[in-house]
């Protein structure tokens, strides 16, 4: 595409790589939400720099491999707007994360994003042939591309294992499945395997999590599976922090923070404060008792919170 990204002389090679600028571009915003949720928290909670980390080490690589290729305008463009979001990621997370995330931040970034970028560079200009530097280049690019996609397996078993989409975001495996058609394209119409191999592995896995997205978004409802409220004094806020809890069947588990009972769930988020009050437990319990006249009463659990140490 030595015409430029908008060039018509191969319209197919233009039309995927917009395409696949365009979905990128939603790609590299996902995080948005993210980082607009640590603003609002003033704290990065157990969210990972390493996902930015990793994504900013790609772009550099494809950005270096678009120069050294010199004809691949659509992987420099997308790529340089990637590093560029990728590197404010980190600023960001390095600004609101606590001391040891930051430090552990900094060492995979000069580790991966500084040490290991500059060997690549290194060895492509001084040890690697000219003539063989595009291949030597595509394939790190290569290796590197089918690791980043392998990744969602831990996801995968996650899903399977738990039999719930709470941590598989549908609509970013939506964007990735389109991205990895678009640029499958890019690679096939420019005769590059090095775009085009490692799309396949992005379009097969994006498949997968979309599949199991739509075959267990819909839980079964558990039988005698519930959450009954209890009280709380309405005197001031109550400081919470979550963590979950996977319920046996047939208990009912009595929270202290919540205000309506919820059915038919698999596990509870349990919010850990400082003051409750557990005198509704009882009346709960009785009020069971007279909805199920046969006995047939299911165990009650309270589950009391434990403050975290900071």
């Amino acid at each position: 595409m030595a015409g430029g990204l908008f060039s018509m002389a191969h319209p197919a090679i233009t039309l995927s790589g917009i395409a696949g600028n365009i979905i990128s571009f939603l790609v590299f915003l996902a995080p948005v939400a993210t980082f607009l949720q640590v603003y609002r928290k003033k704290s990065t909670g157990g969210f990972s720099s390493v996902p930015y980390v990793v994504a900013l080490f790609s772009s550099v690589l494809w950005i270096f491999y678009a120069l050294v290729k010199t004809n691949s305008r659509p992987l420099l463009t997308i790529n340089a707007f990637g590093c560029g979001v990728e590197a404010a990621y980190i600023v960001f997370y390095l600004a609101y994360a606590p001391r040891k995330a930051r430090l552990r931040t900094l060492a995979y970034f000069f580790l991966l994003d500084v040490a290991a970028f500059a060997l690549v560079v290194v060895v492509t200009l001084f040890v690697v042939r000219q003539p063989h530097r595009v291949k030597f280049l595509g394939s790190v690019c290569l290796a590197f591309s089918m690791a980043v996609f392998v990744a969602p397996l831990s996801i995968i078993v996650k899903v399977v294992k738990t039999k719930s989409v709470e941590f598989l975001p549908i609509s970013l495996s939506f964007c990735l499945t389109l991205s990895a058609v678009a640029w499958f394209c890019y690679g096939l119409f420019t005769k590059d395997p090095f775009v085009m191999y490692p799309n396949v592995g992005g379009f097969f896995f994006s498949c997968v999590q979309m599949g199991l997205y739509f075959w267990y978004r819909k839980p079964r409802p558990a039988k005698n599976n519930a959450v009954l409220p209890t009280t709380t004094d309405g005197a001031g806020a109550v400081q919470v922090q979550g963590r979950v809890i996977e319920l046996a069947p047939n208990t009912v588990a009595i929270l202290s923070v919540s205000p309506i009972p919820i059915v038919g769930v698999h596990k509870i988020e349990v919010m850990e404060q400082q003051h409750k009050e557990t005198a509704a437990v009882a009346a709960e319990t009785r009020r069971m008792a007279a909805a199920n006249p046969d006995g047939a009463m299911p165990e009650v659990i309270e589950i009391v919170p434990t403050v975290a140490a900071v």
